[in-house]
């Protein structure tokens, strides 16, 4: 019988090397869906880009998204287990509605991301719920602090970004972004911000997009609310891209 046998049968055990196996299959589930996405931190905004894949001919198109609002002045990119996703959204906006409540003021992304992650982690530890099967990034304005990017994994972790990436090629995405941002110093206006996360999606996928295979969203200082871009304004950056090559 092999070391980790029956181990990942029960969340809450650990297994003899310090593992929980179904934590470790939540990570795996949020990859489940094929998808990759990126995010980028610019100087006034966070662009939020990812792949958008509909799974029928039947479906709406515009019944499909990854990207949601969740407050006034956050938005979020939410990778892996569509209901899982929409599930996290709806607890994410309860309790960004709970802190407006009570203190007067949007709620800042770093406590929603805080909020979120021990949610999460809370889950890893009772036998009665499962990790959410998605790993969530959060775009925001901090009034104080500026465009802020948080990312927060099934297990409950949560960290500041200035670009990261989640789903099927994070590591490759990961890598070209850290080349990418050491070019430009973090120096990134808006139309740059969203350049380098679509062209970071297609250099890691091996692909052209076109305007309707992704999706882009973004949230400014001028306009704190999350934006998606249309599709005639995804196309001018693909165009702007093409012409770059």
């Amino acid at each position: 019988m092999s070391r980790g046998a029956g181990f990942d049968k029960h969340i809450t055990i650990f297994s003899p090397d310090g593992r929980l196996y179904q934590v470790e299959y939540a990570f795996k589930a949020a990859k489940s869906a094929g998808l990759t996405s990126i995010a980028v931190r610019g100087n006034d905004c966070v662009v939020l880009c990812i792949e958008k894949k509909v799974p029928d001919r039947m479906i709406v198109p515009e019944s499909v998204t990854h990207l949601f609002t969740v407050a006034e002045n956050i938005g979020a990119c939410m990778t892996g287990l569509l209901p899982d996703a929409r599930a996290l959204v709806t607890r994410m906006r309860n309790e960004a509605s709970e802190y407006r409540f009570k203190n007067g003021i949007p709620c800042p992304v770093n406590i929603l991301a805080n909020r979120t992650g021990d949610l999460a982690q809370v889950y890893t530890q009772q036998a009665f719920m499962r990790p959410y099967g998605v790993i969530t990034m959060l775009a925001g304005i901090d009034d104080e602090l500026g465009p802020q990017l948080y990312k927060i994994d099934p297990a409950g972790m949560f960290q500041g970004f200035k670009a990261c990436a989640a789903g099927v090629k994070e590591q490759e995405a990961t890598n070209y972004l850290e080349k990418q941002w050491k070019k430009v110093n973090g120096d990134l206006n808006r139309e740059q911000a969203i350049e380098m996360a679509i062209e970071c999606l297609q250099n890691v996928m091996a692909q052209e997009y076109k305007s309707n295979d992704i999706e882009v969203g973004i949230v400014t200082t001028d306009h704190h609310a999350l934006r998606l871009l249309s599709q005639q304004e995804i196309e001018e950056r693909l165009n702007a891209i093409a012409a770059k090559d």
